[in-house]
């Protein structure tokens, strides 16, 4: 029952990173850079750094809206924080702050 919380901490934790990142991304004065590195930060410091290895992003079109997607493959964890390599994917969206 243990394992279980851990894992579903471990997934809350990195989906609340690639979503805070993606909000980075989507401001009009930032970029996919400093989404994904925001999002690595979270992750280093909320779980460990061997989570935040496989930090990506990029624009897409969802329903007519230019958004920002950030993903993160990090292990699932089977016992304690060691588990199965790229066994969680997530991905946080956001939408793209207009220029006026």
């Amino acid at each position: 029952m243990l394992q279980l919380g851990l894992a579903l901490h471990v997934r809350n934790t990195a989906l609340d990173a690639a979503a805070e990142g993606a909000r980075i991304a989507a401001l009009a004065d930032a970029g996919l850079a400093e989404g994904e590195q925001r999002t690595r930060d979270l992750l280093r410091t909320a779980l460990s750094p061997g989570y935040a290895r496989q930090v990506s992003s990029a624009y897409r079109d969802l329903a007519g809206t230019r958004t920002v997607e950030v993903t993160v493959v990090l292990p699932l964890p089977v016992i304690g924080l060691v588990g199965l390599e790229r066994g969680l994917e997530v991905r946080g969206h956001a939408a793209v702050e207009a220029l006026d």
